[in-house]
């Protein structure tokens, strides 16, 4: 395999020459932004095309923020979000929705305050991104993998064709997502790269992912795919409302994945955790165990609780958990509705969920993202360790992340230059 050098490389006197390494949403922001404040810009994209976990997302409708009020919306992210404060001030959400705006695609707030395009999908405004990035002499490079680093310390990067080429930029923008849907582009193959550079890494862990339930084959085959419709979930002391869905091999959904890391982390501890179901969270176990006490004739005990506002997915769950013969007594009835046991058994794998924890250590990083051990390389998105539920925070944070380095690459090389031609 033979190698030849690039053509991206410092030039004296020359606007800085930057590589951002992955063509995910903070990559394309990292450019955008290095892009206005003077630098020449190239993207390396692993795969044959830019945003496709954009694209996937936009599936559901494209959920770019949330309009929640900021404190709320910081404290989304857990154990990061001292951390990343800073950041989302930075880039917030609501100068998330002018972006779109300028772009051609604005945006609305749905009922639940999370924050879509009018178009409900990503492929307009990605095409009206590219096409401006493009416009303003962003150079995308595609089916370019990163390889690490030479022994000269010049990026390694493989062609389409098998060659190597060799790049020497000023600075590197490293984005190049965490370890989820791997076929999309973002399989964590990075992490050894960095760890032999001395980097601190935290291990991946699936995020906004599906959990294992040992469920019967009988219930598995009749109910696999359908939705918990208003419902509410409680673990560990915290509870959720929203939706949820019989999985063949367990269960998932929106208010699952809010409880997720939770539940990941005390099934990793002791084996399995308990999950607590509220079918009729509308209404308190006092009032359900009257409307159940109701006389119901010669009916049977499934239709009493279908008028009791119960689908068969959640009748047949209770008994999934319970045992068939469900508590005849209307009060230890409406308990059971009111706090179904659901013992999780495992996460699902990480390939299938929505994002990953784990990567970057913050620790690893100044407050530019820059990497402590390697100077003059910074990181954005997903590869950096944090997590936050689904609602937009996901793509607000590796939106925001990609403008925090690309500002703290600029003003480090103008920080650079200025030593250097003291």
């Amino acid at each position: 395999m033979s190698s030849r050098s690039g053509d991206l490389a410092p030039e004296p006197n020359a606007a800085p020459a930057v590589a951002v390494i992955g063509g995910g949403p903070a990559g394309l922001m990292a450019a955008e932004v290095l892009n206005a404040g003077g630098a020449r810009v190239s993207v390396y994209e692993r795969m044959p095309t830019v945003g496709r976990k954009l694209l996937m997302a936009g599936r559901g409708g494209l959920n770019l923020t949330h309009s929640e009020p900021f404190e709320a919306f910081a404290g989304r992210y857990g154990g990061a979000s001292a951390r990343l404060r800073p950041v989302l001030e930075a880039f917030a959400p609501t100068a998330l929705v002018a972006w779109a705006d300028a772009l051609g695609q604005s945006t609305f707030v749905g009922s639940s305050g999370r924050v879509f395009p009018q178009a409900m999908k990503a492929s307009p405004l990605l095409r009206a991104w590219l096409a401006r990035l493009s416009a303003d002499g962003v150079a995308l490079q595609t089916g370019r993998e990163w390889r690490g680093w030479d022994e000269g310390g010049a990026l390694r990067m493989r062609q389409p064709d098998g060659e190597i080429q060799s790049l020497r930029p000023d600075a590197v923008v490293l984005a190049l997502g965490g370890a989820s849907w791997p076929r999309l582009g973002s399989n964590g193959a990075w992490a050894e790269l960095l760890s032999a550079r001395g980097v601190a890494l935290t291990p991946f862990r699936p995020a906004n992912g599906g959990f294992l339930v040992d469920w019967s084959e009988t219930f598995r085959a009749r109910f696999a795919g359908s939705p918990l419709k208003t419902v509410a979930l409680t673990f560990d002391g915290c509870s959720v409302r929203g939706e949820a869905m019989v999985t063949r091999r367990g269960i998932e959904g929106g208010a699952v994945y809010a409880l997720g890391a939770r539940l990941r982390d005390a099934v990793a501890l002791d084996g399995s955790a308990v999950l607590f179901l509220d079918i009729r969270p509308d209404l308190t176990e006092a009032a359900l165990g009257d409307r159940l006490a109701r006389p119901r004739g010669g009916g049977s005990l499934a239709n009493h609780l279908r008028k009791a506002g119960l689908t068969p997915v959640a009748i047949n769950l209770l008994r999934e958990v319970h045992g068939l013969d469900l508590p005849a007594e209307p009060a230890a009835l409406a308990r059971l509705i009111k706090a179904a046991p659901i013992r999780i058994v495992g996460a699902a794998p990480i390939e299938r969920a929505i994002s990953t924890a784990g990567g970057v250590a913050f620790d690893a990083v100044d407050d530019r993202l820059m990497l402590k051990a390697l100077p003059g390389v910074f990181v954005a998105g997903e590869m950096l360790d944090w997590e936050a539920p689904t609602g937009g925070y996901l793509l607000q944070a590796s939106f925001a992340t990609g403008v925090a380095a690309a500002r703290g690459a600029l003003d480090w090389w103008m920080k650079e230059r200025s030593y250097g031609q003291a």
